[in-house]
């Protein structure tokens, strides 16, 4: 008896033009079919503007991350909150991922309903709808792995009472959240976190010490030095919140997490925490999101920098390459060196660093979509509008197609609900569905 896939039920999910990306008109069909319906975007198949995943990019990705991951012996669980798409979290976990990390209790359902075995809710777990469904979910399926985040003692009160009434027959699993002065959650001192970890130790079997966690990605320095100086001592005090904890025999049997990184910083991760020597077998666990599609601003520059920091990454060759692109016509040129676009906020990242235009084409003249210069460039941008320099020569005219690099890819796929995944033809073989 073949055992139905967990995305089984997604992929029948009938498309329609009522679904932004989709051309007017066209008659219903289920998303797993999208790829028989020989579109081609650069024929002018698909209304734009659209949002677009390349499949051999995503794929060399993969790639790199796994080799990343055996070489500094870490572990990942890939902030799921950037593309909310569990045909993504599915070739995540087929690449090697440990777990899916989640932002939200309506995340981690989504995660759980299409087939996610484990998540890290990285976030604290509070008020009564969350904490119920969650409670319920673990309740109803045993084999669903759920760990989640504590920096307060109230919390954790809050949640061994909530597991109480519950009747929850085994423990939630948390993780020790350290923070710092001027950050998000997390304690700001080790007495703190010793509190919250006593506190946790204190209400088993209801509630499971199994590690330590921190985000360091919004920390800021006088200048890229000053950050890393900043990110490596905060990776430290996160190291000295698990040695203080062991040695008051906090944490559960087992192997002790630690568990950090964001997209731009996780080799400095991996190293700090290697570094560590605690007397307890450690799986470090790094949970970048954007390593996947990666982006062509603000990504780009950060990986340039952590090939700077790490010889161990150099030695992998090559690197990340942004996956995610955005294509609109060009509507309108209005002036010499001004064009408008037909893509705005409601498209793509415009808070992060505005799209960068990277090549063109013609229906019908080019074969191939042609290089543009850093002579074109976005400057502003309306909700349906994009504001394009270029110069007065530059051979764009209205419905040509412009492709575009996106920062921060995260509040890029919050504005779609279906992205193609194209080859490197720009074929249309596959679609991904998002849940925000």
């Amino acid at each position: 008896m073949t055992t139905p896939s967990p995305l089984a039920d997604l992929l029948a999910t009938e498309l329609d033009d009522r679904v932004k990306g989709l051309p007017p008109g066209v008659a219903p069909f289920p998303l797993g079919a999208i790829g028989k319906q020989g579109w081609r975007v650069l024929d002018g198949d698909m209304p734009l503007p659209v949002a677009l995943l390349k499949d051999n990019t995503l794929a060399h990705n993969g790639e790199w991350m796994r080799r990343f991951l055996s070489a500094g012996g870490a572990k990942i669980a890939p902030h799921g909150k950037t593309t909310m798409s569990p045909q993504l979290f599915h070739r995540q976990i087929a690449d090697g991922a440990w777990a899916i990390t989640l932002a939200t209790a309506q995340q981690v359902a989504v995660a759980h309903r299409y087939g996610v075995r484990r998540v890290v809710l990285a976030n604290q777990l509070v008020g009564p709808a969350a904490t119920t469904g969650i409670l319920d979910l673990l309740r109803r399926d045993p084999g669903f792995d759920f760990h989640c985040l504590a920096d307060s003692v109230d919390n954790v009160r809050a949640l061994a009472e909530a597991s109480r009434a519950a009747g929850l027959e085994r423990p939630i699993k948390l993780l020790l959240e350290g923070g710092y002065v001027g950050g998000r959650t997390g304690v700001r001192t080790l007495a703190d976190g010793l509190a919250v970890a006593r506190a946790v130790a204190a209400e088993a079997p209801r509630l499971a010490l199994v590690g330590v966690e921190g985000f360091e990605g919004i920390i800021i320095g006088s200048d890229a030095d000053d950050t890393e100086r900043k990110i490596a001592a905060f990776l430290d005090f996160l190291v000295e919140l698990a040695r203080a904890a062991l040695a008051e025999n906090l944490f559960v049997d087992g192997p002790l997490l630690l568990s950090a990184g964001g997209s731009a910083f996780y080799d400095m991760v991996v190293e700090r925490f290697a570094a560590a020597k605690l007397d307890r077998p450690v799986e470090i666990v790094i949970r970048s999101g954007c390593y996947l599609t990666h982006d062509s601003i603000a990504y780009r520059d950060a990986f340039r920098r952590l090939l700077d920091r790490s010889a161990m990454a150099r030695r992998l060759g090559g690197g990340l390459k942004p996956a995610l692109e955005l294509w609109a016509h060009i509507q309108s040129r209005p002036e010499p060196t001004r064009a408008i676009v037909g893509f705005g906020k409601r498209d793509c990242t415009y808070d992060a660093g505005l799209p960068v235009p990277l090549c063109w084409h013609r229906p019908g003249a080019n074969t191939a979509p042609l290089p543009l210069g850093e002579d074109h460039q976005v400057v502003a941008v309306n909700d349906q509008h994009g504001f394009l320099d270029l110069p007065a020569t530059a051979p764009l005219r209205v419905g040509d197609m412009v492709g575009f690099g996106i920062a921060h890819p995260c509040l890029t796929f919050d504005k779609w609900q279906l992205l193609p995944i194209v080859d490197d033809d720009y074929r249309v073989i596959d679609a991904i569905r998002t849940f925000f």
